[in-house]
C-alpha cells in the first residue's frame, strides 16, 4: 500500500511539472532601414509585462524579426502566425482580425496630436481659432494609420502617404500640416530646417495603442494582460511611462496649458475600447 501511495504521489508530481520548460519565444517586428527610436518604449513595456507574469507563465525569450513593412503588413504577419505580437493603434478591424490586449500602452497619448508645420506658415496656425478652420487645411497622415480614418471621418481634408515620406511631402507643399502624437515630433524635425513644431493647438481624441497577438494564441494575450495589470498595480508601469526616454518630459515640452484644445470624438472605437475609458488610471490627463 505504501509503495502504491508513493507511486501515485510521484505521478502527480510529474503531472504538475511544466510539459515544456523551454522559454516562450515571442517574435516581433523591427525596422533597421527606418529606425524608430520610439519602439524601445514598447519593447521595454513588453519585457516588463513578461517579467511581471514570469512566475505564473514561465520564462520567455524575445526575438526581434528585422523586416521593412507597413503597419498593415505587420498586422497580416501576426494574423498568419509568422509574428507573435505587434503594437499598434487600435481599430475595429484590427480587433476583429487579431486578439487585442485591452490595455492602453501609452495611456492614450497617441490621441494628443500636435502639428509639424512649415516655418513660413507659423502665423497661419497661430490665428486658427476653431476646429472647422483646421478641417479645410490639407493634413498629412499615413496611408494605413487608423488616425487617418478618424480624421477623415471627422471631416478633415486628408492627404495620405507612406509614413517615411510624410515629412518630405510637407516640405514639398503636398499638404500643410502633419499631425503627430505628443511624444513623436521632437526628434523628427531635426534635419528639416524648414519645418517646426506648432505651439498653438492640440487635437485630442481617444486613441489607444494595444499589443495585438495572433488570434489562436489566447495564452500569450492572457499573459501579457496579466503582466501589464500587475505592473499597473505595483506602480512599475507608471514609473516606466514617466521616466522612459521617449515619454519623459514631453508633457512639459508640449506646453499643453498654453495651447488651444480641439476635442474630437472617435466614432471608430469598439465597445470594448470605449469600456476602458472609465478606468481613469489607464489614461493620461493633464
Amino acid at each position: 500500500m505504501r509503495i502504491l501511495t508513493f507511486c501515485s504521489l510521484y505521478v502527480l508530481l510529474l503531472c504538475a511539472l511544466p510539459v515544456n520548460a523551454d522559454p516562450q519565444v515571442i517574435r516581433y517586428n523591427i525596422s533597421d532601414q527606418f529606425v524608430d527610436p520610439k519602439q524601445s518604449y514598447y519593447i521595454d513595456l513588453l519585457r516588463l509585462s513578461l517579467d511581471k507574469s514570469r512566475e505564473r507563465y514561465g520564462d520567455y525569450q524575445l526575438q526581434a524579426v528585422v523586416s521593412e513593412m507597413a503597419q498593415a503588413r505587420t498586422v497580416q504577419l501576426v494574423q498568419k502566425g509568422e509574428l507573435d505580437l505587434v503594437w499598434t493603434m487600435t481599430s475595429i478591424d484590427r480587433e476583429r482580425r487579431l486578439t487585442p490586449v485591452y490595455f492602453p500602452l501609452l495611456k492614450g497619448l497617441m490621441g494628443y496630436r500636435i502639428a509639424i508645420i512649415r516655418r513660413q506658415d507659423k502665423q497661419r496656425f497661430v490665428d486658427i481659432k476653431s476646429v472647422e478652420e483646421l478641417q479645410v487645411i490639407p493634413v498629412g497622415q499615413g496611408s494605413d494609420w487608423p488616425d487617418s480614418d478618424i480624421l477623415q471621418n471627422q471631416g478633415f481634408t486628408l492627404v495620405r502617404g507612406a509614413a517615411h515620406s510624410l515629412l518630405s511631402m510637407l516640405d514639398m507643399n503636398r499638404f500643410d500640416y502633419f499631425l503627430r502624437a505628443l511624444h513623436e515630433p521632437w526628434d523628427e524635425v531635426l534635419g528639416h530646417p524648414s519645418l517646426m513644431i506648432d505651439s498653438s493647438f492640440v487635437i485630442i481624441y481617444p486613441s489607444p495603442i494595444y499589443f495585438f497577438v495572433n488570434p489562436d494564441d489566447k495564452l500569450l494575450a492572457e499573459r501579457v494582460e496579466y503582466g501589464l495589470r500587475n505592473a499597473l498595480l505595483d506602480g512599475s508601469f507608471e514609473a516606466l511611462f514617466n521616466n522612459h526616454a521617449i515619454t519623459s518630459q514631453v508633457i512639459e515640452r508640449a506646453n499643453l496649458p498654453q495651447r488651444r484644445i480641439f476635442t474630437l470624438d472617435n466614432p471608430l472605437l469598439s465597445q470594448e475600447s470605449k469600456n476602458l475609458l472609465s478606468e481613469k488610471e489607464l489614461w493620461f490627463n493633464f
